[in-house]
């Protein structure tokens, strides 16, 4: 099975700046889609971004699109994606889980929300006023 550990969140004032990282390990194909959902209390989980690291097609939700910037790093037997947020608002906080979905691809420029086959334990990021 595919392992996610994620890295970064914390909390930032309105209009900062914060990075996750999310590294994958253990996949069986070399095309795996990796992203992020968001939840916040009491709100249904949302998907934020995420690439396909074998072609590196790129999904943004609406609300993030401009603000969020997903990019990757390949080592020999870990992929890493991180979520470059810039902007925040306080509507962004939420837990944010890192996600990963084998077995697909694409290459833009129109790409779908990676599928949550995977999920690592999730980090909290709180944007204050």
């Amino acid at each position: 099975d595919v392992q996610l550990v994620e890295s970064g969140g914390g909390t930032v004032q309105d209009g900062g700046s914060l990075r996750l990282s999310c590294t994958a390990s253990r996949y069986s194909h070399n095309s795996l889609c990796m992203g992020w959902f968001r939840q916040a209390p009491g709100k249904k989980r949302q998907p934020v971004a995420s690439i396909y690291t074998g072609e590196g097609g790129i999904y943004y939700a609406a609300s993030v699109k401009g603000r969020f910037t997903i990019s990757q790093e390949k080592g020999q037997m870990t992929k890493t994606a991180y979520l470059q947020m810039d902007g925040l608002r306080i509507e962004d906080t939420a837990m944010y889980y890192c996600v990963a979905e084998e077995s697909t691809s694409c290459r833009g420029p129109y790409c779908a929300m990676c599928e949550s086959d995977y999920s690592g334990q999730g980090t909290q990021v709180t944007v204050s006023s």
